[in-house]
């Protein structure tokens, strides 16, 4: 227990709680920015052009015997009227939400890889410290003028 609160501590000391708590509510402002984008902005075109399908209406009705609603009733009119209903409109705006988000998270995570490769600095090869003796075929010593193994004389 002892080691778990010292590595709690170093955890807080370091900044990385301040830096998730950041993260999250960045997170969360960048998903309403999404939501926003996708309800406002890129469903309403794509309901026109199916004919004017307004995604936020699009549910089956569960329990037909029990609640009597016409077709055509707003989602919240029928919730209202207590109708058990399987929204999947709403849920495919959640997929299109998501699907976007994972996007610029993907572009945004890739963007940071190609500046980490960047600053990287390009690994220049070492210059060759041993050289194979022609006549006994050891390695030796770049500046070896006489083997050590079989002391031929080296050019």
């Amino acid at each position: 227990m002892k080691k778990f609160i010292t590595e709690f501590k170093e955890f807080i000391s370091k900044g990385n709680a301040f830096d998730l708590a950041v993260g999250v509510i960045i997170g969360g402002a960048f998903g309403k920015i999404i939501n926003s984008l996708v309800a406002d902005v890129i469903m309403p075109p794509i309901g026109m052009l199916l004919g004017k399908v307004d995604f936020n209406n699009l549910y089956v009705l569960l329990n037909k015997a029990a609640v009597s609603v016409p077709k055509g009733t707003p989602l919240t009119v029928a919730q209202e009227q207590g109708a058990v209903v399987l929204a999947y409109g709403s849920f495919l705006m959640t997929i299109i939400n998501f699907l976007i988000i994972a996007f610029f998270i993907f572009l945004l995570v890739k963007g940071i890889n190609k500046l980490r490769d960047m600053n990287k600095k390009k690994e220049v090869p070492a210059e060759p410290t041993i050289k194979t003796c022609p006549f006994c075929k050891t390695e030796i010593p770049l500046e070896a003028t006489r083997c050590p193994h079989c002391t031929s004389q080296l050019d």
